[in-house]
């Protein structure tokens, strides 16, 4: 079904930039950039995937039994997204805040083209039908030179809720967790310019450049672009294992050394984000109990804390041995949407979070991955992310903090402004 192709490269970095620019020709491109940062459970350094051969896309009605059917039809590799909104077809929940970005709630593609970057070692499988096009484009890519587009309109960024709005929000919150109806939820709020005109290529690589997060993605289909410099691993399957690595617990990065290790031995130390991991591990170990094997569910690192360009981050792992009854959609289904970005009990969260928030979440705190011909997967938390729809003009993101009983909403707010600082510096830049 597929042609293999192996290459020795001589400057990686420099041949990611030129594969990325080469692929913009294409109506669909995912591109996933580890960063090197080192990872135990990464398999690639760098993967694109790109031109659909058969696709996928749909509401949330029934979408996990119509993404389960296109994985095990296909069996072949697939790439593409689960929105947050496929929250409503596991659960009696409804989306009906402001939308200005119209992506649909699921979608996946059979690229006819992909490349794998590990080291300087590059393997390169195309659809047996278009792999007469391989030397071609090769040398496309290697005579590919990006330069940046330097025509772009001012943005007019907004914030959807005000501060004063953001804090009479969180005091709510914390109304419904003083009565007992959550432990937890994560609130989010969304930036947004109108009649944006971006260069979305260029604002990926400048956000990219800033961050080198692990989970980096640049995706695009036709109109619809995600621009993610995400930290962290929302779900993956290799073999039976599957593992969960939710990211609770934030604090800021400083120049000077003493100043940065104090800030990292603070969020070590910190009560508060300390109980916010560990209810959401107790949560993730939940969900993955319901396609574990008996007694297979393991925490393998709580709270451990992980540094990154712009903060450091507390993570912990979760793992489980999946019972052979259950299909690698099953698995995602019954765990998403992810812990971290809902909250505990998360039915409950997610009801609260839908009449607080002021804007349908969409693929933002959705999901980013991959399925491999052999049913395995790995898919991102869709977090320090810009959306952009290009038809519309409008571009978007959206932050969020973890509120519990500890909460100062000040506080939270100011975690928020952290989160943003980067996208917010890319949009202006």
């Amino acid at each position: 079904m597929r042609t293999t192709f192996f290459f020795t490269i001589d400057n990686p970095s420099e041949f990611k930039k030129q594969l990325l620019s080469w692929s913009q020709q294409f109506r669909e491109v995912v591109f996933l950039d580890s960063n090197n940062y080192p990872n135990d459970y990464s398999n690639y350094d760098m993967i694109l995937a790109l031109d659909a051969f058969t696709s996928i896309k749909t509401d949330f009605y029934n979408a996990f039994e119509d993404l389960k059917v296109y994985q095990q039809t296909t069996k072949d590799w697939l790439f593409g997204y689960l929105s947050y909104d496929l929250k409503n077809d596991t659960e009696e929940l409804k989306s009906k805040n402001h939308d200005g970005l119209y992506f649909p709630d699921l979608f996946f593609f059979q690229p006819k083209k992909i490349f794998f970057l590990k080291d300087n070692q590059l393997e390169i499988q195309y659809l047996n039908m278009c792999d007469d096009e391989f030397e071609e484009d090769i040398k496309e890519i290697q005579n590919t030179i990006h330069i940046p587009d330097g025509f772009e309109v001012e943005l007019n960024i907004q914030q959807r809720i005000s501060k004063e709005k953001y804090v009479s929000k969180v005091g709510k919150m914390l109304e419904h967790i003083n009565r007992g109806d959550i432990y937890e939820a994560n609130f989010c709020m969304e930036f947004y310019a109108e009649d944006a005109q971006i260069n979305p290529m260029d604002k990926f690589l400048k956000l990219n450049e800033i961050s080198k997060s692990p989970f980096a993605v640049f995706f695009k289909n036709k109109n619809h672009y995600l621009l993610s410099a995400s930290p962290e691993r929302y779900l993956k399957k290799e073999g039976e294992t599957i593992i969960s690595q939710p990211i609770k617990g934030t604090s800021k990065r400083f120049s000077d050394e003493i100043l940065d290790e104090e800030s990292k031995e603070n969020l070590q130390k910190d009560p508060k984000e300390r109980s916010e991991n560990i209810m959401i591990v107790d949560l993730v170990r939940n969900d993955l109990s319901r396609t574990a094997q008996k007694g297979s569910v393991e925490v393998k690192e709580l709270c451990r804390i992980y540094s990154f360009l712009q903060v450091h981050q507390m993570i912990s792992t979760v793992t489980s041995k999946l019972d052979p009854q259950y299909s690698p959609v099953d698995a995602i289904k019954t765990t998403f949407p992810m812990g971290s970005m809902t909250g505990a009990p998360k039915i409950s969260a997610m009801n609260i979070i839908e009449t607080l928030e002021e804007t349908k979440r969409g693929l933002y705190s959705g999901a980013v991955g991959y399925f491999t011909p052999e049913g395995d997967f790995d898919f991102n938390v869709v977090i320090r992310s810009i959306l952009y729809n290009e038809e519309n003009k409008y571009v978007s993101f959206s932050v969020g903090s973890a509120i519990t009983s500890q909460s100062v909403p000040e506080n939270e707010y100011e975690e928020c402004l952290l989160k943003a600082k980067a996208m917010h510096t890319v949009l202006k830049s």
